[in-house]
């Protein structure tokens, strides 16, 4: 009895322990199948950046550099010469030359984002003077695209270019005025050299007027500072940067990066970071869209000659009421146009806010440079007939006849009449 007793403990205690080793295995087995669940981690940008980053390109600006060899040239201009040079026209020191040389040189390089099928988006500045544009899909440049702009616009600092054969697909334009505050974005393009690199950060500030460094000529011949607005991004910018993409998380397309600001534009003692600016994609559209219908680029305004021209006057013919006289050359510190000398008491042109010192540049939507093309453009109106005229108001103007350069272009609305007595 006490022997079946044993044996019963015995297969008790042996169950037990192998109870024990079991739990054992399975809880040490335990961590190792843990270890092999495999954890994702993921960005909101993971997405955006996967769908968008090989449509946007390498943008390569050549140009023409001259190298001449010394001397002096035909017209007494000094250039250094070389360790064999000597005087121009041929004349070398020691008998010996050098003939002048010119070779096509990588000047410059940024960055674009394809937009359409073989169309790329640019920055104006980023192909301004090339000689010829290559657009590169690599760091090593083997695949290299010929480009032409086909459309641009300076004061907005964008272009357009076409790229026969360019075998990537197009991004999605966004529309840059859903954007606040706070939104994430990233930004992809080629910081020196560097193919493809995304950054990412948030929209920083809105509608941020920024003045370009260089000015430019309006269509009336006048020198101005462009201000134009744009997006503040904390998205990291850098050389290269400039006419890649800024993109939503949902991989639109809603901006053009195009400049960092750096301690000495922004403040000449104070170190700036995480400021970046963007063109807003919506500024880009009408350009985009010339583009792409062939409409190409605005036309420059022609220079003109301002010839002096009073022989023509409106004496028994419905006019304004003004003197004036055709506006010299000023080198761009005033516009191009016809200087109001003049304004006639209870005249059409005293009704409608015409001042002395105002210079017209536009009736009707017609650019004019000289009084006889304001007094053609008049002379085939009647009697009643509303003028559309857009001045150069000075801000000041000095009792000799001088203005100031600084002013605004106001528009007014003037209705002809008889004045029989006024000389125009």
């Amino acid at each position: 009895m006490r022997k079946i007793l044993n044996h019963k403990v015995m297969g008790i205690i042996a169950l037990a322990l192998v109870c024990v080793f079991a739990g054992t295995v399975i809880g040490a087995a335990q961590p190792a199948a843990n270890a092999e669940e495999k954890v994702v981690l993921t960005s909101p940008f993971t997405e955006a950046i996967a769908k968008v980053r090989d449509s946007v390109v390498g943008v390569n600006n050549y140009q023409i550099v001259n190298n001449n060899y010394g001397g002096y040239d035909n017209f007494g201009g000094y250039f250094p010469w070389s360790y064999f040079g000597g005087y121009g026209n041929g004349y070398g020191s020691y008998g010996y030359t050098q003939p002048d040389s010119s070779q096509e040189v990588k000047y410059g390089s940024g960055s674009g984002v394809v937009i359409a099928k073989e169309y790329v988006l640019t920055n104006y500045h980023v192909v301004e003077g090339a000689h010829s544009l290559k657009i590169s899909l690599d760091e090593d440049e083997k695949n290299l695209y010929d480009a032409t702009v086909v459309a641009s616009d300076a004061d907005k600092d964008v272009a357009v270019l076409q790229v026969p054969g360019l075998p990537l697909e197009p991004v999605e334009l966004g529309n840059s005025d859903d954007l606040v505050i706070g939104d994430w974005v990233v930004c992809i393009g080629n910081p020196i050299g560097f193919t493809g690199t995304a950054t990412a950060g948030i929209v920083s500030g809105l509608n941020r007027e920024i003045a370009s460094e260089s000015s430019t000529i309006d269509k009336y011949g006048r020198n101005s500072q462009i201000v134009n607005s744009m997006i503040q991004t904390d998205a990291a910018i850098n050389s290269g940067n400039s006419g890649g993409g800024m993109f939503n998380t949902a991989g639109q397309l809603v901006g053009i990066p195009t400049l960092k600001y750096s301690g000495t534009r922004y403040s000449s003692n104070a170190a700036v970071e995480s400021i970046g600016m963007c063109i807003p994609i919506n500024e880009a559209k009408d350009i985009i869209e010339a583009a792409l219908n062939g409409e190409g680029a605005a036309a420059e305004p022609a220079d003109t000659e301002n010839n002096e021209n009073t022989g023509n006057d409106l004496k028994g013919k419905p006019r304004m009421g003004v003197t004036v006289s055709t506006v010299k050359d000023t080198r761009g510190q005033l516009p191009r146009g016809v200087y109001i000398e003049e304004v006639e008491k209870d005249s059409p042109a005293e009704a409608a806010g015409l001042q002395v010192g105002d210079i017209m540049v536009e009736v009707n939507g017609q650019v004019i440079t000289s009084v006889t093309e304001e007094v053609e453009i008049i002379a085939k109106l009647k009697e009643g007939d509303e003028v559309a005229v857009k001045v150069f108001r000075p801000d000041q103007v000095y009792g000799d006849g001088r203005i100031s350069y600084d002013g605004e272009y106001v528009d007014l609305t003037v209705k002809l009449a008889m004045v029989d007595s006024i000389a125009q």
